[in-house]
C-alpha cells in the first residue's frame, strides 16, 4: 500500500521478530530432544525440577507460566514416560508434588550435552547471547 507507515510493516514488527524466533528456537530444539525422549513442553518442566526437584504443580505452573489445563496433561507425560513421580504432599492434602525419578535425573546430562551442542551451533557470542537473554527477560517482567 502506498504511503504505508514504515512503523507498521511486519518486517519492522517486534511482536513478528519474537514469534519468527520463538518458532525457529523450539524447532532447533525438536529433534534433539526427541532423541532423550522428550518434547520442548517437557524440557522445561525438567529444567524446572532439576534446578530444584520437589516442586508444586502450583510452583511448576507459576515458574513456567503456564496454566493447570496446560501443565496436568504435559505432567501425565513426563510421569507416563517414567521421568518424575506425582504425590500428595505430606503437609497439604490439596497440593501434588513433582519429583523427578532416577530415570529423570539420568536425563540430565544428556539434555545438557545437547544444550552445550545448541548453543555451539549459534552464530553467537557468549556476550550476544546474555544480552539478547536480559531482554527478553525485561520484554517480560513488562507485559
Amino acid at each position: 500500500m502506498v504511503g504505508m507507515d514504515p512503523e507498521f510493516r511486519l518486517d519492522t514488527q517486534l511482536c513478528f521478530a519474537l514469534y519468527t524466533a520463538s518458532r525457529k528456537v523450539t524447532s532447533a530444539y525438536r529433534e534433539p530432544l526427541k532423541a532423550i525422549g522428550l518434547t520442548y513442553p517437557q524440557y522445561l518442566v525438567m529444567l524446572v525440577l532439576w534446578e530444584q526437584d520437589h516442586r508444586s504443580v502450583r510452583q511448576l505452573g507459576e515458574t513456567l507460566a503456564l496454566d493447570s489445563g496446560t501443565l496436568s496433561p504435559l505432567l501425565r507425560r513426563v510421569e507416563a514416560a517414567g521421568f518424575v513421580t506425582r504425590r500428595r504432599s505430606e503437609q497439604d492434602e490439596r497440593s501434588v508434588v513433582i519429583s523427578l525419578t532416577d530415570a529423570g535425573r539420568a536425563l540430565q546430562e544428556p539434555a545438557a550435552e545437547m544444550q552445550r551442542q545448541l548453543l555451539d551451533e549459534l552464530d553467537m557470542s557468549p556476550r550476544d547471547r546474555k544480552t539478547l537473554h536480559m531482554l527478553a527477560q525485561n520484554l517480560c517482567h513488562v507485559l
